[in-house]
């Protein structure tokens, strides 16, 4: 099954630390690109995230973010730096007592001086393991949304190869009759001059034309062309950059057979091919 490099996942989860938020979004991009917003509690996890998501995501471009609010302020404890505030006591006295008074202590103040209150030290591993778990949900979320979207382009892709695969097939079916056509032709026109084709010169002259225009390698490479198309769809690996490179070579095959063309039905059916194939391409474009 071929997946879409197009998707969007959200999972929330809520807990006794908390609330938290994984939200992924996927658009088309040659390679692998990751971009991570994270809260600054789960920075140091960045790299676990981005392990996690490369082993699901192969190819696109991933815009990850997490969202985390923590649970009511008020069960948080703060810590005071008792040494700093008695050394912060010790020389507000001295002043006091140097210089006569005019020196106050306001506690206010000292609460505000720099370091003396300390937010309590918070164990975060609770809050990693829960974003761990909750990632994982939201990239199957995310696999199962791009798989429904790729299934949709397999769908798309299979019914345009079943119409290239026919008009293919119709040249096939014309190539008896238009090499008759060009034996007549090559036949009429040494009349026209009153010439008197020689038997075995008129067969050495219809060789070569035939030649020019035998498109019957060009049939083959599309028709097994077709057969891997669908070999690959059905297949389990990602599938991008091998369709990319089958539409290059439905494309070769189908321009070569439009210019060895000697049959106007023949070049019509080419330029039908060719888009069919720019239609099949563009769905390429978006496939893992």
């Amino acid at each position: 099954m071929i997946r879409s490099m197009t998707g969007f996942a959200r999972k929330e989860q809520a807990a006794e630390f908390g609330s938290l938020a994984w939200e992924l979004r996927t658009v088309n991009h040659r390679y692998l690109e990751v971009s991570l917003r994270l809260p600054e509690d789960f920075r140091a996890a960045e790299g676990e995230y981005r392990q996690t998501i490369a082993g699901v995501v192969r190819r696109g471009k991933v815009d990850a973010a997490l969202y985390y609010r923590p649970a009511a302020a008020g069960a948080r404890e703060l810590d005071l730096d008792d040494a700093l505030v008695s050394k912060l006591v010790e020389r507000v006295t001295e002043i006091e007592r140097r210089f006569g008074g005019i020196a106050t202590i306001n506690t206010m103040d000292l609460l505000r001086w720099p370091g003396v209150v300390r937010e309590g030290e918070r164990d975060n591993v609770a809050q990693l393991a829960a974003s761990h778990g909750l990632l994982k949900s939201a990239l199957d979320s995310l696999t199962a949304s791009r798989e429904s979207e790729g299934g949709r382009t397999a769908e798309a892709l299979l019914s345009r190869a079943a119409a290239l695969e026919q008009a293919v097939g119709g040249v096939q079916a014309r190539l008896p009759e238009v090499r008759e056509r060009i034996r007549t032709r090559l036949v009429e026109r040494l009349r026209q001059v009153s010439i008197e084709p020689n038997a075995d010169r008129l067969e050495q002259e219809l060789v070569l034309a035939l030649q020019r225009m035998d498109v019957d390698e060009e049939i083959d490479r599309l028709m097994s062309h077709v057969v891997e198309l669908r070999k690959v769809i059905a297949g389990e690996e990602p599938a991008g950059r091998r369709l990319d490179f089958l539409m290059q070579e439905f494309n070769r095959e189908a321009n070569t057979l439009s210019s060895k063309s000697q049959d106007v039905e023949t070049t019509r059916a080419a330029v039908d091919m060719k888009v069919l194939i720019e239609q099949m391409r563009e769905q390429v474009q978006n496939v893992e």
